[in-house]
């Protein structure tokens, strides 16, 4: 499914119960699951560029999954970002991928305010995890690698280093089954 295909979708009831004990709390701004883990759970869910107050969320690629965050949060601590920034810096070839990366984000974050019916956020504001110039959020590039595969080289390397992270199972215990023919929109 493409990027523009998802900025019209809606999260299922079902989902957003998940993404809820996952964050444990009500997510802000979700529109629609971006990608599922092997388990078969939301791992990352396409978030309104802007909250119902008018706010700008900070990323259009949410992680959800408390597993996948804690493994990403050992990358980050291992002082991956700062080597991952310092080869941007040597690496043109890398850095152009990159600025690719932050390119495709921006036009999905753009999609999504158009179906959203909202106005664009401001330069500046639009990208996440410190595209194009910097790594400074290694959960919103691997969200973005998740939701868009072959996307996002540093999200990339960073999905690479992580363990399998559901092995053990889903992180949240999943929803009974539901009626199908009841599947309702909570946005």
């Amino acid at each position: 499914m493409t990027s523009a295909e998802h900025a019209g979708e809606r999260l299922a009831a079902e989902d957003a119960s998940v993404i809820q004990r996952q964050l444990g709390r009500a997510p802000r701004g979700p529109v629609t699951v971006a990608h599922r883990c092997p388990c078969g759970l939301p791992d990352v869910v396409r978030t309104a560029p802007r909250l119902a107050d008018g706010t700008p969320f900070p990323t259009l690629y949410y992680l959800t999954c408390p597993r996948a965050a804690s493994a990403i949060g050992t990358l980050e601590a291992s002082g991956l970002m700062r080597e991952m920034t310092a080869r941007l810096d040597s690496d043109p070839e890398l850095r152009s991928a990159y600025e690719q990366a932050h390119d495709s984000y921006l036009a999905d974050r753009g999609e999504q305010a158009r179906a959203d019916g909202v106005a664009p956020l401001p330069e500046g504001v639009q990208s996440a995890g410190g595209m194009p110039t910097r790594v400074k959020c290694l959960h919103a590039l691997v969200a973005h690698e998740l939701a868009r595969p072959g996307c996002n080289p540093l999200g990339r390397e960073a999905l690479d280093a992580l363990p399998e992270w559901w092995r053990s199972g889903p992180c949240v215990q999943p929803p009974e089954p539901t009626d199908p023919t009841n599947d309702e929109d909570v946005t």
